[in-house]
């Protein structure tokens, strides 16, 4: 049995993506966390999970989570969190967020390829870690999950993903990477993000809400504080 976590805020104004605003309105940027969303959920959908868990900050999960148990999330940081819901779970679990809507099935296949092959239920503990291009992680898969392997470690900050990682293997896990990719925190990043799936929806909507101009000079972070903080995604 294998489960697949996605992690996630309800998209609404002024909750979610707020350090895209200034270039984009505080609705815009909740649209766009909403179509990063929707293309996290597809790819959640297309990898063979036993089990999918939305677990949800918010009154109303969106379309395309039907097929997913709704899970409301606790309350604490970011930590806590993510430990209570691996202390629900059982068997190999993979946790993933909603701010990398370039996020596929193919990379998340390690995992899934390796929970095929493996007797993990008899095997010596592993974990496959995603890291973020800013220090933090966008995945985290335990073959015996346990909140523990994370309570405690502090989230939101650009060594977030070295002592995440450190904790994994003070642990005795042999911890197994899976790509980098990048978070969408900042309209720079949103941009990035933006060129490596020019067809999707979320591309469509940056291109008109935020066309290419002279605020790509600067940062989100420069003009809304340097501190990172999560959005509904991991770290």
């Amino acid at each position: 049995m294998s489960t697949l976590v996605v992690i996630a805020k309800e998209c609404l104004p002024g909750r979610v993506k707020t350090r895209l605003h200034p270039p984009l309105t505080l609705e815009q940027a909740a649209d766009l966390a909403a179509a990063s969303l929707s293309s996290t959920l597809e790819a959640a959908l297309a990898v063979p999970a036993t089990r999918r868990i939305l677990y949800f900050d918010g009154n109303r999960p969106p379309v395309g989570s039907e097929e997913f148990d709704v899970i409301p999330q606790t309350t604490g940081g970011l930590d806590e969190r993510i430990a209570a819901i691996f202390d629900l779970c059982e068997g190999p679990t993979m946790l993933i967020g909603m701010d990398t809507p370039q996020v596929t099935a193919a990379h998340l296949a390690p995992f899934f390829a390796d929970v095929d092959v493996d007797d993990v239920g008899s095997a010596a503990p592993a974990a496959w870690f995603g890291p973020a291009s800013d220090g933090g992680f966008w995945a985290l898969g335990l073959s015996h999950p346990s909140g523990d392997l994370v309570r405690g470690v502090p989230m939101s900050r650009d060594d977030t993903g070295a002592m995440q990682r450190a904790r994994l293997e003070s642990a005795g896990l042999a911890v197994r990477d899976l790509p980098m990719l990048t978070d969408v925190d900042t309209i720079a990043t949103a941009r990035e993000v933006a060129r490596t799936i020019p067809g999707s929806r979320f591309a469509a909507l940056l291109a008109a809400f935020a066309p290419p101009g002279a605020e790509d000079a600067r940062d989100g972070a420069a003009r809304n504080g340097n501190g990172r903080h999560g959005d509904g995604g991991t770290a």
